[in-house]
């Protein structure tokens, strides 16, 4: 009997990816939605089943857990994300499922105090002493956060960070769904390992403006700005200020240099290679291009 496999984050970059590419999968796939109004949107992605599910409501959780044995754990990064996932993985051994892939961050190993690594440190120890078994995935910062800014893009040929000439190895979230699905249909392989999921290459934002510029058939320039800078614009765009202190940590981690690492894990799980930027941004090119 195949497996029934249960995706959360089922709406976002990755999860909606994990469902689609997981419409090849012969065994059961449930998409878990806080709302069955996100219905069409998923169906149209890959015509999963549709369960609902509140992380802080316990009753929609052992509702969506009935009956599955492979999870796929999305969990929002928030404040208390610790304590949600805890309360995911007590209800998941009482249900009895078998595996649990996490999306997790690159460089969550070492929790190098960093909140969002510190977090996902400590969700990964809750899994690993839970008895169940598990994959982590933890990847590098997403090529799709340049969708975001498309628009902006488009409109005033420009963006900003902070994050001067350094080098990342941005990587793809279908690459990552890639592993994802490999680790949820094929199990036993990936039995309690963990992956570092980046791009084939490292580079920095100039390298990404002038790919952009060339798809877009327009000059497209970075500009690096100060940490200070960027904390005003994100804190007057409305974001919380622990969101927006989180994210200057992990600038400033990008801006040290410690995301040009380049991880051959993905092309060791799925094959081949993983998507460089240009792909990506060729793939993505109506977002770029001037209307």
């Amino acid at each position: 009997m195949d497996d029934t496999i249960l995706v959360t984050g089922a709406t976002g970059n990755v999860g909606s990816q994990v469902v689609k590419q997981l419409s090849l999968f012969k065994g059961r796939v449930l998409a878990a939605v806080q709302s069955k109004n996100r219905a069409d949107e998923i169906k149209n992605i890959a015509g999963a089943e549709l369960v609902e599910m509140n992380f802080n409501n316990t009753e929609t959780i052992n509702a969506a857990f009935r009956g599955i044995q492979k999870l796929f754990l999305l969990t929002p990064f928030v404040p208390n994300m610790v304590e949600i996932s805890e309360n995911l993985v007590e209800l998941a051994k009482k249900a009895n499922v078998n595996h649990i892939v996490k999306q997790s961050a690159f460089g969550s190993d070492q929790a190098q105090g960093i909140t969002m690594n510190s977090l996902h440190h400590k969700v990964e120890r809750i899994i690993e002493s839970s008895g169940i078994d598990y994959t982590f995935l933890r990847p590098m910062s997403f090529m799709q956060n340049y969708l975001g800014l498309a628009n902006f893009i488009k409109a005033q040929g420009t963006f900003s960070f902070p994050l001067g000439d350094s080098k990342t190895s941005f990587v793809d979230t279908r690459d990552i769904a890639a592993v994802a699905v490999q680790a949820l249909t094929k199990s036993s392989e990936h039995r309690n390992k963990a992956y570092n999921i980046t791009g084939p290459k490292s580079i920095s934002n100039y390298e990404i403006a002038e790919i952009l510029s060339n798809i877009a058939n327009k000059k497209i320039t970075y500009v690096d700005v100060s940490v200070s800078d960027a904390r005003k614009r994100m804190l007057n765009s409305g974001m919380q200020e622990w969101g927006v202190d989180s994210l200057i940590e992990l600038f400033e981690f990008q801006r040290g240099g410690n995301a040009s690492v380049v991880s051959p894990d993905v092309k060791r799980v799925i094959g081949r290679e993983s998507i460089s930027f240009i792909q990506f941004a060729t793939d993505y090119a109506e977002f770029f291009k001037p209307s």
